[in-house]
């Protein structure tokens, strides 16, 4: 059995840079900390470099190397990082699509129709599987734990956007639009605000100045 973990595994670029968006950022939450705490600053410096190589290449994952350059930022051993990064499911350690699908499959969202939110997924993507890209590299599916969003399940996260209450034609022409370009508005695809009532209030449906 091979002792390489799987970021040894992964076709890694030979550089990684922080841009000035990401310094800035980087100013912001570092600032936040002690100077003897930033190691604190691990789990949202990862996410900063994250967010600039989808930005820049259009695949948000964490290159070895731009854990490299956050562990010498933060004086850490580089282990310390490596270890945040492959422990967080938030985090891509290898490139993944320019959309980013990740469906919520536990309990809430499974008695929800989670199911029929997979098939969907697979149906107008080509992905065969959790874990594998589309064949145009715009689509990745992961099976991700609770999204913390039960009362409107089931869920679909599309990079950090939640988009609630689907089923499986909904799913579909979320995909559809996402393939056009277009980036729906997130929230619930059905007529409800928030995680209120379909359709409007069920109860204090009495106006003011019906209580007078």
């Amino acid at each position: 059995m091979s002792a390489h973990s799987p970021i040894d595994q992964i076709e890694q670029p030979a550089s990684f840079a922080f841009d000035e968006e990401s310094e800035a950022e980087i100013a912001t939450i570092l600032a936040k900390y002690p100077a003897e705490r930033k190691a604190s600053g691990t789990l949202p410096l990862l996410y900063v470099a994250q967010k600039q190589m989808g930005r820049l290449t259009g695949s948000a994952w964490v290159p070895r190397v731009a854990m490299d350059e956050i562990a010498r930022r933060l004086e850490v051993a580089p282990i310390r990082v490596y270890e945040v990064a492959t422990f967080y499911l938030m985090f891509n350690t290898k490139p993944i699509g320019r959309y980013h699908l990740q469906v919520c499959t536990t309990t809430s969202c499974w008695l929800r129709g989670s199911d029929d939110v997979v098939a969907a997924c697979k149906k107008a993507t080509g992905i065969g599987a959790f874990g594998q890209s589309s064949a145009d590299g715009l689509f990745t599916l992961t099976e991700v734990e609770c999204l913390g969003a039960c009362s409107n399940a089931p869920i679909l996260q599309v990079d950090d956007d939640f988009y609630e209450d689907l089923d499986g034609p909904r799913t579909v022409e979320l995909i559809e639009a996402l393939r056009r370009g277009e980036r729906p508005t997130p929230g619930p695809t059905i007529d409800r605000m928030g995680s209120a009532p379909a359709g409007g209030r069920k109860t204090l449906t009495d106006s003011p100045a019906d209580q007078g």
